[in-house]
């Protein structure tokens, strides 16, 4: 019986984490570049009760028998699948129709990741930046800074499918200036390490980025500017998943509560 308080306790800890990440979807149903995460479960180790033996017969009984000591979360994974693409009336709004990842310089120098192309242009000490809305810089192919000269009016500045910043000439036709936003891919974006600000860290686990300007075994990502690309939160998903979490939180409750009353009548036995 003290096993099975241990047991449905568990079960309530790993619920309130599945609860905590669905609300964090929800929380999260406008945010650009935002990918839903789920919840994985495993179970907790077997104890043998019975192990493998035979009857009073001699015959085999080749099933032990063995009592499950709970459940934990093992992960909590992002769905990659791309969201809806939303107008936006910014020239330096951008959508990746892709797998692709935009890459930004951090404040502590380190590289990192996101999909969200919500970006402007800010004042730097050589031009014009291309920056986040927090202020960090967008990188290139090459993996610098997008620094425009001051010579270029930035609203006159288009992009094209495969990232490359583009500038009328005196025909009014928009010519490649040699700049390009850098694209990024990995094999396993699940690997990513999350950060605030939708922004994402390479690890061992997701392995090196892969540049899709210089690597041709990659499937190109699309650049399609003048969209955002809204979160992949499916609400009236998360609402069922929510529905379901409350319940298997109330059951594990129960059989709490159904222990306890096992517990308090076996010590009134004694009485």
């Amino acid at each position: 019986m003290v096993r099975s308080l241990w047991t449905a306790a568990t079960g309530m800890v790993a619920q309130q984490t599945n609860i905590d990440t669905i609300a964090n979807n929800l929380a999260n149903v406008n945010t650009t570049g935002y990918k839903t995460q789920t919840n994985e479960f495993k179970s907790l180790l077997y104890q043998n009760i019975q192990t493998k033996t035979t009857t009073a017969n001699g015959e085999n009984k080749p099933t032990p028998a063995q009592v499950g000591l709970g459940v934990r979360n093992a992960s909590i994974s992002s769905v990659f699948k791309m969201g809806s693409l939303l107008a936006s009336e910014s020239d330096t709004a951008f959508a990746l129709d892709g797998k692709g990842f935009f890459a930004v310089r951090g404040a502590d120098g380190n590289t990192y990741y996101t999909r969200n192309g919500n970006f402007q242009f800010t004042l730097a000490t050589t031009g014009n930046m291309l920056a986040t809305t927090e202020g960090l810089p967008v990188l290139d192919t090459k993996g610098t800074p997008i620094v425009l000269d001051s010579k270029y009016v930035v609203s006159n500045i288009t992009v094209s499918k495969d990232g490359s910043l583009c500038y009328p000439d005196e025909s009014n036709n928009p010519q490649p200036i040699g700049i390009q936003i850098g694209v990024f891919q990995f094999n396993n974006p699940n690997g990513l390490e999350k950060l605030a600000e939708s922004l994402y860290q390479q690890t061992a686990a997701s392995g090196q980025a892969i540049n899709e300007a210089t690597d041709t075994n990659v499937e190109k990502t699309s650049v399609i500017q003048g969209y955002l690309e809204g979160s992949n939160v499916q609400v009236v998903d998360e609402m069922v998943n929510m529905i379901v979490a409350q319940r298997a939180y109330e059951l594990n409750s129960k059989a709490i509560t159904a222990s306890d009353e096992m517990l308090q009548q076996a010590n009134n036995l004694r009485r």
